[in-house]
Protein backbone atom coordinates (compact mmCIF):
# COMPACT_ATOMS: atom_id res chain seq x y z
CA UNK A 1 0.00 0.00 0.00
CA UNK A 2 0.79 3.75 -0.46
CA UNK A 3 -0.76 5.73 2.60
CA UNK A 4 0.66 9.18 2.74
CA UNK A 5 -0.13 9.80 6.58
CA UNK A 6 1.88 6.47 7.36
CA UNK A 7 4.96 6.75 9.64
CA UNK A 8 6.44 9.78 11.28
CA UNK A 9 6.82 13.15 10.22
CA UNK A 10 10.40 12.41 8.60
CA UNK A 11 8.69 9.42 6.99
CA UNK A 12 5.83 11.38 6.20
CA UNK A 13 7.96 14.03 4.26
CA UNK A 14 9.58 10.72 1.96
CA UNK A 15 6.20 9.57 1.22
CA UNK A 16 4.99 12.70 -0.21
CA UNK A 17 8.69 13.18 -2.16
CA UNK A 18 8.08 9.47 -3.76
CA UNK A 19 4.53 10.05 -4.76
CA UNK A 20 5.43 11.84 -8.05
CA UNK A 21 7.56 9.33 -8.91
CA UNK A 22 5.16 6.50 -7.96
CA UNK A 23 2.32 8.72 -10.58
CA UNK A 24 4.80 9.34 -13.13
CA UNK A 25 7.58 6.84 -13.32
CA UNK A 26 10.55 7.92 -16.42
CA UNK A 27 10.29 6.30 -19.48
CA UNK A 28 10.62 2.84 -19.68
CA UNK A 29 10.70 1.81 -16.19
CA UNK A 30 7.92 -0.04 -16.10
CA UNK A 31 4.94 -1.11 -18.38
CA UNK A 32 2.13 -1.23 -15.94
CA UNK A 33 1.03 1.21 -13.18
CA UNK A 34 2.69 1.34 -9.70
CA UNK A 35 -0.57 3.02 -8.06
CA UNK A 36 -4.31 2.46 -8.33
CA UNK A 37 -7.35 2.91 -6.32
CA UNK A 38 -8.14 1.32 -3.04
CA UNK A 39 -8.53 3.42 0.36
CA UNK A 40 -8.42 2.62 3.71
CA UNK A 41 -10.92 2.06 6.37
CA UNK A 42 -9.87 2.54 9.74
CA UNK A 43 -12.51 0.45 12.35
CA UNK A 44 -13.09 0.57 15.28
CA UNK A 45 -15.24 -1.11 17.71
CA UNK A 46 -17.30 0.35 20.87
CA UNK A 47 -14.54 1.08 22.81
CA UNK A 48 -12.38 2.06 20.10
CA UNK A 49 -14.23 4.82 19.07
CA UNK A 50 -11.98 7.70 21.19
CA UNK A 51 -9.27 6.38 18.49
CA UNK A 52 -10.59 7.77 15.49
CA UNK A 53 -11.15 10.97 17.29
CA UNK A 54 -7.51 11.26 17.84
CA UNK A 55 -6.97 9.61 14.03
CA UNK A 56 -8.98 12.38 12.69
CA UNK A 57 -7.28 15.04 14.90
CA UNK A 58 -3.70 14.00 14.17
CA UNK A 59 -3.44 12.76 10.96
CA UNK A 60 -6.50 15.27 9.62
CA UNK A 61 -3.76 17.96 9.59
CA UNK A 62 -1.99 15.68 6.94
CA UNK A 63 -4.67 14.84 4.97
CA UNK A 64 -8.15 16.61 4.07
CA UNK A 65 -9.55 13.74 2.78
CA UNK A 66 -10.15 11.85 5.88
CA UNK A 67 -13.99 11.34 7.27
CA UNK A 68 -15.47 9.49 9.76
CA UNK A 69 -18.53 7.19 8.75
CA UNK A 70 -20.78 5.29 10.85
CA UNK A 71 -21.18 1.40 11.13
CA UNK A 72 -23.91 1.08 8.63
CA UNK A 73 -21.68 2.65 6.32
CA UNK A 74 -18.90 0.03 6.66
CA UNK A 75 -21.30 -2.51 6.46
CA UNK A 76 -22.46 -1.19 2.60
CA UNK A 77 -18.56 -0.92 1.85
CA UNK A 78 -17.26 -4.24 3.34
CA UNK A 79 -20.06 -6.54 4.45
CA UNK A 80 -18.16 -9.19 5.82
CA UNK A 81 -17.46 -6.98 8.95
CA UNK A 82 -19.29 -7.73 12.23
CA UNK A 83 -22.43 -6.18 12.82
CA UNK A 84 -21.90 -6.66 16.65
CA UNK A 85 -18.44 -5.64 16.75
CA UNK A 86 -17.53 -2.77 14.38
CA UNK A 87 -19.50 1.23 15.71
CA UNK A 88 -17.87 2.92 13.16
CA UNK A 89 -14.57 4.04 10.85
CA UNK A 90 -12.56 6.61 9.51
CA UNK A 91 -12.34 6.80 5.49
CA UNK A 92 -8.47 7.37 4.09
CA UNK A 93 -9.61 7.60 0.48
CA UNK A 94 -6.30 8.20 -0.83
CA UNK A 95 -4.72 5.16 0.19
CA UNK A 96 -3.27 3.36 -2.73
CA UNK A 97 -2.52 -0.21 -3.61
CA UNK A 98 1.53 -0.05 -4.69
CA UNK A 99 2.99 -2.66 -7.28
CA UNK A 100 5.78 -3.68 -5.09
CA UNK A 101 7.15 -6.21 -7.87
CA UNK A 102 6.60 -3.94 -10.60
CA UNK A 103 8.48 -0.88 -8.76
CA UNK A 104 11.27 -3.88 -7.67
CA UNK A 105 11.99 -4.50 -11.38
CA UNK A 106 11.86 -1.24 -12.66
CA UNK A 107 14.68 -0.34 -10.45
CA UNK A 108 16.67 -3.46 -11.08
CA UNK A 109 16.08 -2.97 -15.19
CA UNK A 110 17.60 0.42 -14.52
CA UNK A 111 20.56 -0.72 -12.03
CA UNK A 112 21.40 -3.36 -15.08
CA UNK A 113 20.91 -0.50 -17.73
CA UNK A 114 23.11 1.75 -16.26
CA UNK A 115 26.41 -1.46 -16.02
CA UNK A 116 25.16 -2.52 -12.28
CA UNK A 117 25.95 -5.79 -11.90
CA UNK A 118 23.57 -8.05 -9.04
CA UNK A 119 25.50 -10.65 -7.51
CA UNK A 120 23.14 -12.90 -5.47
CA UNK A 121 23.89 -15.58 -2.91
CA UNK A 122 27.10 -13.37 -2.11
CA UNK A 123 28.19 -13.15 2.01
CA UNK A 124 30.56 -10.38 2.82
CA UNK A 125 33.12 -12.35 4.70
CA UNK A 126 35.43 -9.53 5.43
CA UNK A 127 34.97 -5.71 4.81
CA UNK A 128 38.48 -3.59 5.26
CA UNK A 129 39.22 -0.25 4.44
CA UNK A 130 42.79 -0.08 2.92
CA UNK A 131 44.39 2.36 0.54
CA UNK A 132 41.25 4.56 0.64
CA UNK A 133 38.84 2.22 -0.90
CA UNK A 134 36.83 -0.67 1.19
CA UNK A 135 37.74 -4.37 0.13
CA UNK A 136 34.99 -6.58 0.49
CA UNK A 137 35.93 -10.53 0.52
CA UNK A 138 33.02 -12.31 -0.45
CA UNK A 139 32.51 -16.22 -1.41
CA UNK A 140 32.19 -14.98 -4.90
CA UNK A 141 35.52 -13.76 -4.72
CA UNK A 142 36.68 -9.59 -3.95
CA UNK A 143 34.87 -6.57 -4.29
CA UNK A 144 36.59 -3.19 -3.94
CA UNK A 145 35.38 0.41 -4.07
CA UNK A 146 35.75 3.86 -2.34
CA UNK A 147 32.44 4.03 -0.99
CA UNK A 148 30.73 0.69 0.60
CA UNK A 149 26.58 1.59 0.97
CA UNK A 150 25.09 -0.45 3.49
CA UNK A 151 21.50 -1.34 2.62
CA UNK A 152 21.90 -4.77 4.32
CA UNK A 153 18.37 -4.49 6.10
CA UNK A 154 18.05 -6.52 8.80
CA UNK A 155 22.02 -7.35 8.28
CA UNK A 156 23.26 -3.83 8.31
CA UNK A 157 24.66 -3.79 11.88
CA UNK A 158 26.17 -7.02 11.54
CA UNK A 159 27.72 -5.58 8.37
CA UNK A 160 29.03 -2.26 10.10
CA UNK A 161 30.21 -4.83 12.97
CA UNK A 162 32.36 -7.07 9.95
CA UNK A 163 34.13 -3.46 9.08
CA UNK A 164 34.54 -2.88 12.50
CA UNK A 165 32.00 -0.30 13.42
CA UNK A 166 29.54 -0.31 16.44
CA UNK A 167 25.96 -1.42 15.34
CA UNK A 168 23.57 1.56 15.57
CA UNK A 169 20.90 -0.69 17.11
CA UNK A 170 18.67 -1.64 14.51
CA UNK A 171 16.08 -3.97 15.62
CA UNK A 172 14.38 -6.31 13.01
CA UNK A 173 10.84 -7.13 13.72
CA UNK A 174 9.08 -10.20 11.92
CA UNK A 175 5.52 -9.26 10.29
CA UNK A 176 3.44 -12.84 9.35
CA UNK A 177 1.29 -12.64 6.47
CA UNK A 178 -1.56 -15.09 5.01
CA UNK A 179 -3.71 -15.27 1.98
CA UNK A 180 -7.12 -17.84 1.80
CA UNK A 181 -9.98 -17.73 -0.97
CA UNK A 182 -13.17 -16.01 0.20
CA UNK A 183 -16.17 -17.61 -0.63
CA UNK A 184 -17.59 -17.28 -3.81
CA UNK A 185 -20.85 -15.18 -3.02
CA UNK A 186 -18.05 -12.15 -1.91
CA UNK A 187 -16.68 -9.66 -4.89
CA UNK A 188 -13.88 -8.33 -2.69
CA UNK A 189 -12.36 -6.82 -5.29
CA UNK A 190 -13.47 -3.41 -4.82
CA UNK A 191 -13.06 -3.45 -1.02
CA UNK A 192 -10.66 -1.31 0.56
CA UNK A 193 -7.89 -2.00 3.14
CA UNK A 194 -9.54 -2.88 6.93
CA UNK A 195 -7.36 -1.61 9.29
CA UNK A 196 -8.32 -1.81 12.91
CA UNK A 197 -8.06 1.18 15.12
CA UNK A 198 -5.22 -0.38 17.37
CA UNK A 199 -2.98 -1.91 14.60
CA UNK A 200 -3.83 -5.59 15.98
CA UNK A 201 -4.54 -6.38 12.05
CA UNK A 202 -5.43 -5.76 8.86
CA UNK A 203 -6.26 -7.13 6.26
CA UNK A 204 -7.08 -6.82 1.70
CA UNK A 205 -7.87 -7.96 -1.39
CA UNK A 206 -5.21 -9.10 -3.49
CA UNK A 207 -5.22 -10.85 -6.40
CA UNK A 208 -8.90 -12.70 -5.91
CA UNK A 209 -7.54 -14.01 -2.25
CA UNK A 210 -7.47 -12.09 1.30
CA UNK A 211 -4.43 -10.93 3.05
CA UNK A 212 -4.68 -11.28 6.37
CA UNK A 213 -1.94 -9.98 9.22
CA UNK A 214 -2.16 -9.75 12.89
CA UNK A 215 0.47 -6.67 11.91
CA UNK A 216 2.90 -8.67 14.60
CA UNK A 217 6.55 -6.87 15.12
CA UNK A 218 8.07 -9.46 16.65
CA UNK A 219 11.68 -8.60 17.48
CA UNK A 220 14.18 -11.65 16.51
CA UNK A 221 17.94 -12.01 14.97
CA UNK A 222 18.60 -11.08 11.43
CA UNK A 223 17.83 -14.25 9.43
CA UNK A 224 15.16 -15.81 6.69
CA UNK A 225 12.49 -16.02 8.96
CA UNK A 226 9.43 -18.31 8.69
CA UNK A 227 5.81 -17.51 9.64
CA UNK A 228 5.31 -19.19 13.67
CA UNK A 229 2.02 -20.86 14.17
CA UNK A 230 1.03 -18.72 16.89
CA UNK A 231 0.76 -16.05 15.08
CA UNK A 232 -0.73 -17.60 11.81
CA UNK A 233 -3.16 -18.27 14.70
CA UNK A 234 -3.75 -14.79 15.91
CA UNK A 235 -4.05 -13.62 12.55
CA UNK A 236 -7.44 -15.89 11.89
CA UNK A 237 -8.76 -15.21 15.41
CA UNK A 238 -8.47 -11.81 15.44
CA UNK A 239 -10.10 -11.53 11.72
CA UNK A 240 -12.86 -13.94 12.18
CA UNK A 241 -13.72 -11.98 15.63
CA UNK A 242 -14.14 -8.81 13.47
CA UNK A 243 -15.88 -10.58 10.42
CA UNK A 244 -18.19 -13.17 9.48
CA UNK A 245 -16.37 -14.98 7.53
CA UNK A 246 -14.55 -18.85 9.12
CA UNK A 247 -10.95 -19.39 7.40
CA UNK A 248 -11.26 -22.75 6.76
CA UNK A 249 -8.19 -23.20 4.43
CA UNK A 250 -5.20 -21.31 4.29
CA UNK A 251 -3.80 -21.27 0.73
CA UNK A 252 -0.50 -18.97 1.15
CA UNK A 253 1.61 -18.05 4.67
CA UNK A 254 5.13 -16.20 4.84
CA UNK A 255 6.93 -13.73 7.04
CA UNK A 256 9.31 -11.70 6.61
CA UNK A 257 11.40 -8.84 8.62
CA UNK A 258 10.46 -5.24 8.95
CA UNK A 259 14.18 -3.51 10.32
CA UNK A 260 13.41 -0.24 12.45
CA UNK A 261 15.63 2.28 14.16
CA UNK A 262 15.86 2.74 17.66
CA UNK A 263 13.49 5.96 17.01
CA UNK A 264 11.50 4.66 14.07
CA UNK A 265 13.40 7.21 11.28
CA UNK A 266 15.25 5.46 8.95
CA UNK A 267 19.12 6.15 8.45
CA UNK A 268 21.19 7.62 5.55
CA UNK A 269 24.26 9.16 5.84
CA UNK A 270 28.30 8.76 5.94
CA UNK A 271 29.23 7.64 9.31
CA UNK A 272 31.58 9.73 10.41
CA UNK A 273 33.42 7.20 12.06
CA UNK A 274 35.15 5.84 9.04
CA UNK A 275 35.56 7.21 5.70
CA UNK A 276 33.09 5.88 2.74
CA UNK A 277 30.88 3.81 4.79
CA UNK A 278 27.16 5.43 3.68
CA UNK A 279 24.08 3.92 5.93
CA UNK A 280 20.63 3.11 3.75
CA UNK A 281 18.90 1.07 6.28
CA UNK A 282 15.69 1.22 9.09
CA UNK A 283 13.38 1.22 6.51
CA UNK A 284 10.88 -0.57 8.27
CA UNK A 285 7.79 -1.36 7.10
CA UNK A 286 7.83 2.37 4.80
CA UNK A 287 10.67 0.83 1.97
CA UNK A 288 8.78 0.96 -1.14
CA UNK A 289 6.28 3.66 -0.31
CA UNK A 290 9.38 6.27 0.71
CA UNK A 291 11.31 4.42 -2.37
CA UNK A 292 12.39 7.44 -4.33
CA UNK A 293 12.73 10.08 -1.81
CA UNK A 294 15.27 7.85 0.00
CA UNK A 295 17.30 7.41 -3.24
CA UNK A 296 17.53 10.73 -3.98
CA UNK A 297 18.26 11.55 -0.56
CA UNK A 298 21.31 9.42 -0.59
CA UNK A 299 22.37 10.43 -4.10
CA UNK A 300 22.44 13.44 -3.15
CA UNK A 301 24.13 13.13 0.23
CA UNK A 302 26.78 10.93 -2.00
CA UNK A 303 27.39 13.23 -4.64
CA UNK A 304 26.91 17.17 -3.06
CA UNK A 305 26.53 16.57 0.68
CA UNK A 306 23.17 18.07 0.76
CA UNK A 307 19.71 16.60 0.33
CA UNK A 308 17.48 17.75 -2.70
CA UNK A 309 16.00 21.39 -2.08
CA UNK A 310 12.60 19.78 -2.98
CA UNK A 311 12.80 17.26 -0.50
CA UNK A 312 14.17 19.34 2.34
CA UNK A 313 11.20 21.79 1.92
CA UNK A 314 8.70 18.98 2.56
CA UNK A 315 10.77 18.44 5.61
CA UNK A 316 13.37 15.93 5.22
CA UNK A 317 16.35 16.59 7.31
CA UNK A 318 19.27 15.36 7.00
CA UNK A 319 20.25 15.59 10.66
CA UNK A 320 16.87 13.48 11.48
CA UNK A 321 18.26 10.54 8.77
CA UNK A 322 21.84 11.16 9.78
CA UNK A 323 23.81 8.05 11.37
CA UNK A 324 25.55 9.92 13.62
CA UNK A 325 22.33 10.46 15.75
CA UNK A 326 22.61 6.89 16.87
CA UNK A 327 26.58 6.85 17.43
CA UNK A 328 28.72 7.74 20.66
Amino acid sequence: MFVETYGNDVVRALNTGTLPFLENPPDGFTDYPLLSSRGCLHVASTEQLPLLDELLETMGRLSGNLRRIDASEVFERVPIMRRDVIAGAVVEPDSMDLDANALHQGFLKGCADRGGVLNLNTEVLSLTQNGGAWHAETRAGTFTAPIVINAAGAWADTIAQIAGLAPLGLIPKRRTVLTFLPPAEYNCNPWPLILDAEEKFYFKPSGGFLLVTPADETPCPPSDVQPEEIDVAIAIDRFQSNTCLTVDRIDHKWAGLRTFSPDMTPVVGMDNRSDGFFWLAGQGGYGFQTSSAMARSAAGLMTANKIPDDLIALGVDRDRLSPQRFCT
